[in-house]
């Protein structure tokens, strides 16, 4: 039986883990955080699963929540207009093809964690240091590094060619909440873009307590939307700086949110992080490789909301890989074939997440295009579940005009069309 170590029980790390338990394998798992503790923590982020993932998390046996998660049924989009305004300047809801749905990782990883130890798993209860990878590998046919952006990842050396930051593009505050109303649209993950200082997040999803609201803002930073934080802020100081944030910017959401309050006492997070891409493999001291996955070697900010969904597909890439592979050894060649694998997919995410940090001048014409044009609103919104079409029509500036001067000619009153100065 081959035997492999996962470091890391995140969406990706826990997915493979369990994958690879039920093939058989012989899976050690390594986690600072038993699920008593996930439980009793701070959230880990906001996150939308869209069908694909959903349908891996099925498919497995992974789906413990079935119908409890409320069913997000569309993508809308608000941009504020110069000058802020009652009201949006551009308002529309694209419908999803499949639901999504959210459930707070607490949740989720915590259950996944006791299901791998149910199944036969073995957990170590304990932080790891890049210099203690080697030993604890050392009986492991592979060692995987699935620890998110942490020291471990700092291991993987920086692909220059693909990661153009060097600092936090955006600086990001979110709060889990009861008491808000629900989205004039139902079901809907809501996006209010505001140009040039950022975008504010809302959608329902599952929580510690049942259904609630996550509401989440990305700041420019230093900008109108940021709203900063001393060491010592608590929970309700990241509320009352969303819901400041959503009085003076967005007046429609605060109507929503104005009674909001916290889901539970851990349920905020402030922070930011640099989006990069590493290289998938890192040589340690004594020449063990290890093979690292999902955020660890490919960070990209939240704006898309893929990160919980390019971790599902990681891992199942990975896992697809390792059976595969059969008995042979997990070298240097395997390992950047199974990153290769998954990069074909994830580099649609980078360059898309890219994309939206820089708000360039097609995307505008193209969320003007669809609050009059259904269908474009509906592609925007399945561009979440299959980000890989997004290349021809919204990726590329020239592209993306092209579709949307084929549109406007089909519209009744195209030629009255004014785009966004």
């Amino acid at each position: 039986m081959r035997k492999i170590l996962v470091v890391g029980a995140g969406q990706s790390g826990l997915q493979l883990a369990l994958g690879l338990l039920a093939e058989d394998y012989d899976v050690t798992l390594i986690n600072p955080q038993g699920p008593e503790e996930i439980r009793a923590g701070r959230v880990l982020s906001t996150q939308c699963l869209f069908g694909p993932a959903l349908r891996r998390e099925r498919r497995h046996g992974l789906d413990l929540w079935g119908e409890r998660a409320p069913r997000i049924t569309g993508v809308g989009v608000r941009v504020v207009g110069q000058g802020g305004g009652a009201a949006p300047d551009l308002d529309w809801v694209g419908s999803l093809d499949e639901p999504a749905r959210s459930v707070d990782q607490r949740l989720k990883l915590a259950a996944w964690m006791e299901l791998f130890v149910q199944g036969g798993g073995r957990l170590l209860r304990r932080r790891v240091a890049a210099g203690e990878l080697a030993e604890l590998g050392s009986d492991h046919d592979l060692v995987i590094v699935a620890a998110g952006r942490g020291e471990l990842a700092e291991l993987f050396p920086r692909d220059e060619s693909r990661s153009p930051f060097r600092e936090p593009q955006r600086t990001l505050s979110l709060a889990y909440v009861a008491g808000a109303e629900p989205h004039p649209g139902g079901g809907v993950l809501g996006r209010t873009a505001v140009p040039g200082a950022g975008e504010l997040f809302t959608l329902p999803t599952l929580s510690l307590n049942g259904v609630c609201q996550a509401l989440m803002v990305e700041a420019v930073s230093g900008g109108p939307l940021d709203r900063p934080l001393g060491r010592g802020a608590t929970g309700e100081d990241v509320l009352a700086g969303l819901l400041d944030v959503l009085r003076v910017h967005a007046p429609w959401e605060y109507e929503r949110f104005s009674r909001a309050r916290l889901a539970d006492p851990m349920a905020a997070l402030y922070g930011g992080y640099t989006p990069v891409v590493r290289e998938p493999v890192a040589r340690l001291a004594d020449g063990t490789l290890v093979l690292g996955m999902a955020d660890s070697v490919v960070s990209n900010d939240p704006v898309t909301a893929q990160g919980a969904n390019m971790a599902s597909l990681c891992a199942d890439v990975y896992r697809r890989a390792i059976v595969d592979h059969g008995g042979r050894p997990f070298d240097e060649n395997f390992m950047r074939a199974a990153f290769a694998a998954y990069w074909r997919h994830a580099r649609q995410v980078t360059a898309w997440s890219r994309v939206m940090l820089s708000g360039p001048h097609h995307v505008w014409e193209l969320y003007r295009l669809a609050q009059r044009h259904q269908p474009t609103a509906d592609r925007f919104a399945n561009s979440f579940s299959e980000p890989t079409g997004l290349i021809d029509w919204f990726l590329h500036p020239e592209r993306a005009m092209e579709y949307v001067d084929s549109v406007r000619r089909t519209l009744p009153d195209g030629s009255s069309y004014v785009p966004i100065s």
